[in-house]
C-alpha cells in the first residue's frame, strides 16, 4: 500500500469527512495519524484513509463508535502480520460475519424506508398542478 503521507485537509477531501469529524474519530481512538510533521501536523497514509472510509460507511448504518472500534480491532488483528491460532482466527471472523449480517439487515431496512419516501414524493408530485395534464 502507498506509504505517502497526507495532511488532514487532503484526507478530509479524499474521504468527504470534515476536519472536525476526523479529529473526533481520532479522539475516540478509531483512527490515529500515522505520524506528525515537524510542525506538529497530523500525517495520514492510504491505510488511514481506508480506515476512515470504513468508519464513514458504518456511520449511516447506525453503528456506534464502540461497534466501529470492535470491527476495526477484529480486522486489524486479521490483517496484521502476527500469526493467529485457528480458534482466534475463527472468533475474529465470526465477529466480522456478525457485522456483515447487521449491515445487510440495516441496508434492507433503509431500502424499505427509501421506497416509502419515493412513494411519498411521487404522491406529492401527483398533487401538484404542473403534473396535471393541460386542459
Amino acid at each position: 500500500m502507498d506509504d505517502r503521507q497526507m495532511q488532514i485537509g487532503e484526507v478530509a477531501e479524499r474521504t468527504g469527512l470534515s476536519l472536525r469529524t476526523i479529529r473526533h474519530y481520532e479522539d475516540a481512538g478509531l483512527v490515529i495519524p500515522s505520524a506528525r510533521s515537524q510542525g506538529g501536523f497530523r500525517l495520514y497514509t492510504e491505510r488511514d484513509v481506508a480506515r476512515l472510509m470504513v468508519i464513514r460507511r458504518m456511520k449511516p448504518l447506525g453503528f456506534s463508535l464502540d461497534q466501529m472500534r470492535d470491527l476495526l480491532s477484529a480486522t486489524d488483528r486479521l490483517d496484521g502480520g502476527d500469526p493467529l491460532d485457528p480458534a482466534e482466527r475463527e472468533v475474529l471472523l465470526d465477529r466480522v460475519r456478525a457485522f456483515e449480517r447487521a449491515a445487510t439487515e440495516q441496508v434492507e431496512r433503509l431500502r424499505v424506508q427509501l421506497r416509502r419516501a419515493e412513494d411519498f414524493a411521487a404522491t406529492l408530485r401527483g398533487r401538484l398542478p404542473e403534473s396535471a395534464p393541460p386542459a
